[in-house]
């Protein structure tokens, strides 16, 4: 029987380190520069959502401070599973990840992912011998980078999700959410120290470590530290046959069997070369099946968010708003104003226009399967009623959801030239 792992013993000392980070004016100072740029988006994302309501919802602090709180757990449980496998960050890659990625982005948006960039360099390592990293390390931070990413899409990916009128398959534009998602992750990672001396070490097990480091010597013999680094991990999707709930569920969940699968690969891949090889292309290949995955189930299932036979149908509702208050939520499809049938979305703003007294709607909820009737009181002066119908066959207002960055831009029409 294996020993096992003495978890009562390192997470503790863990916790210490992640902790003793924020002691560090250095590492403060990075984890506040990661936060400034993820509010940054969230104000961009927040400008969107304005932008159908006429005000936005203040979501730009409390998204600011949840991404933080949702970060320092992902980044807790990262850090544990690092060190249980014993991924040491000399060996990662780490710093060859962001350059490759960000040259990546380039040909499009989507390769802005350490899935591609870690394949890519673990294909370069095996073919051309360069650049100088551990495969089977890098190839595992790609793995656990992506469990934690997981984790934070099924416990938040979907929360502050952005209406928005999205132009799909045949050129027909349909309403949906974007899910947008930025965590700052501040990370306990393995560091070999050679030439040092350690009191009151702790006696690891003898299958420790999964993942063998480089260093000269019995891994046994090695002196380990824990070092804290600064991380930072964002989720991007869209919803129009789901909501973004069920939307996030699924992606999380083909993710975490991605990662899971690339981490078995990544250990693996210390005994054979042609292991190493497969877990290099599963890298990137195996990220394009999740994608390919999630656009597939938005295709064949028929879209949520458009307009019904009778009534207008909600793509979101302002959170605080009047009609929020009155219970109205995404997806429910307004029937009646005052008992009075509603045509369509113009109908719906034509009666609202100018009304300063309450409003009796009678309207279908989607969650609960059932015509209901509620009563919503006027807005303050200044205010809307906080509806979004969803977008009419005539809408020419909408995003066209376009990832191909600039060099993949001139490399389609450099393609194209040729072939004409």
């Amino acid at each position: 029987m294996k020993e096992l792992f003495p978890f009562l013993l390192i997470i503790p000392l863990i916790l210490q380190a992640f902790l003793g980070a924020f002691m560090d004016p250095q590492f403060l100072s990075i984890f506040l520069v990661v936060m400034v740029l993820i509010a940054v988006q969230y104000r961009r994302m927040e400008k969107v959502r304005e932008s159908f309501f006429g005000r936005g919802g203040g979501r730009i602090f409390p998204s600011t401070l949840a991404a933080a709180g949702f970060g320092l757990l992902g980044g807790l449980a990262g850090s544990i599973v690092m060190v249980v496998i014993g991924l040491t960050l000399s060996e990662s890659g780490l710093i060859y990840l962001w350059p490759v990625a960000i040259l990546l982005m380039l040909i499009n948006m989507r390769f802005l992912c350490f899935s591609y960039a870690g394949g890519v360099l673990a294909l370069s390592n095996l073919t051309l011998g360069f650049p100088d990293i551990n495969v089977p390390q890098i190839i595992a931070l790609v793995a656990v980078l992506h469990m934690v990413e997981s984790f934070l899409i099924l416990a938040s990916g979907h929360l502050g999700a952005v209406p928005a009128y999205i132009k799909g398959h045949g050129g027909k534009v349909t309403g949906g959410f974007t899910l947008q998602k930025f965590w700052p992750i501040p990370i306990v990672v393995l560091a070999v120290v050679t030439g040092g001396t350690v009191e009151n070490g702790i006696n690891m097990p003898e299958w420790w470590p999964l993942l063998k480091t480089g260093v000269p010597g019995n891994p046994q013999d090695l002196i380990y530290a824990l070092l804290p680094v600064v991380a930072g991990l964002g989720y991007g999707d869209i919803a129009t046959a789901r909501s973004p709930q069920e939307k996030s569920r699924l992606t999380a969940l083909f993710l975490g069997a991605y990662s899971l699968t690339l981490l078995v690969l990544a250990v693996l891949a210390q005994h054979s070369e042609t292991l190493a090889l497969a877990a290099a292309v599963f890298s990137f290949l195996g990220h394009e099946a999740v994608i390919f995955a999630g656009r597939r189930i938005e295709i064949v299932k028929p879209p949520l968010y458009v307009p019904p036979e009778k009534g207008v149908r909600l793509l979101d509702v302002q959170p605080g708003g009047a009609a929020w208050q009155a219970g109205l939520r995404s997806g429910d499809v307004i029937l009646a104003l005052n008992g009075e049938t509603v045509a369509g979305r113009d109908a719906l703003f034509q009666r609202l226009k100018g009304t300063f007294y309450p409003v009796t709607v009678d309207y279908f909820s989607h969650t609960s399967k059932e015509n209901l009737r509620a009563t919503i009181r006027p807005p303050v002066q200044g205010l809307n009623w906080g509806l979004l119908p969803v977008p009419g066959e005539d809408e020419d207002q909408y995003v066209e959801m376009m990832t191909t960055g600039p060099l993949g831009r001139w490399l389609q029409q450099w393609w194209g030239k040729i072939r004409s």
